[in-house]
């Protein structure tokens, strides 16, 4: 059994349990091996993947249930405690929070200027639940309540929290080349799928590109392009999820919901301050994923 049908078989079975050796033997592999492979392939452990899958159906269960504790033993999940336990990393908010459409989620919000245009951070007690780029204040505002239309809103204090100052000094250190690896905490909503592209996503080298096409096989699902760039589509953390380095397999920059300038000058901005080689030497030349994040020189 290949590891994209071990995913389909963790999908059709994740209101049971499902123990790491019955995969294992499934895939013909050790328990050590197949745990190695399912990571590399999907992004997360095979426990980590059945939860997700668990998440997903709460989320719809939460939506249709005559209650919370129906919705999560419906689910799979062998008490409401675990879920809760859960929530900040899986769910986002609590079960309730989510069934009655965030009410309750307390964001706080503040914009700052990044070398691709304005920025707007929103976040939770939790972590990041908002990075979006506009031409003004108002309209990213308006894109926050859209967003979280049920969520208690309010512009972050001044001076801003200590972490909420780590938050963004992260992300424009991070568009300024000086810090290639983003490690930030979110609280964000996500599908198991959703969670399996964006987790991909974050592993794409900065400076480098990858093809609908290619992040659609390294999930284990390499005719789900489409839903792969619906997934780029729906980010709602833009540039702490880099769905910016996801091209067309032509080398062309395919969509982005901030702007295909944006879009390009990210991924120029990225390609032309990646670290430098060791000083006397030149420049690396780009690798073929890199040369693919330019867009005027196609992929074949």
């Amino acid at each position: 059994m290949s590891i994209q049908e071990l995913c389909r078989h963790i999908e059709a079975h994740s209101d049971e349990r499902i123990s790491l050796a019955d995969l294992a033997a499934r895939s013909g592999l050790s328990r050590f091996h197949l745990q190695r492979k399912f990571k590399a392939a999907v992004g997360v452990t095979p426990k980590e993947y059945a939860e997700a899958c668990r998440m997903k159906k709460l989320k719809s269960g939460l939506k249709e249930a005559s209650g919370v504790t129906a919705a999560v033993y419906d689910a799979g999940f062998g008490s409401s405690s675990r879920v809760y336990e859960r929530a900040d990393t899986r769910l986002g908010m609590t079960p309730n929070q989510y069934r009655r459409g965030g009410r309750g989620v307390a964001i706080t919000y503040a914009t700052a200027e990044s070398p691709v245009g304005l920025m707007m951070i929103g976040a939770t007690d939790r972590g990041l639940c908002f990075v979006q780029f506009g031409e003004n204040e108002q309209d990213l505002l308006a894109l926050l309540r859209r967003e979280y239309p049920a969520a208690e809103l309010a512009p972050m204090s001044s001076p801003h929290p200590l972490e909420f100052q780590k938050w963004i000094a992260a992300l424009t250190n991070h568009l300024n080349g000086a810090q290639p690896r983003l490690n930030l905490p979110l609280d964000i909503r996500a599908t198991a799928f959703q969670m399996r592209v964006w987790n991909y996503l974050q592993s794409i080298p900065y400076g480098e590109a990858q093809s609908y096409g290619e992040v659609a096989a390294a999930v284990g699902q390499p005719a789900a392009t489409r839903a792969v760039a619906r997934a780029c589509a729906s980010n709602p953390v833009a540039i702490a999820i880099p769905c910016h380095r996801v091209i067309r397999g032509t080398g062309e920059l395919g969509g982005y919901r901030w702007g295909l300038a944006r879009k390009r000058a990210l991924l120029d901005l990225e390609r032309s301050r990646r670290a430098p080689v060791a000083a006397g030497n030149s420049a690396p030349a780009p690798s073929s994923r890199t040369a693919a994040a330019h867009p005027r020189r196609a992929r074949v």
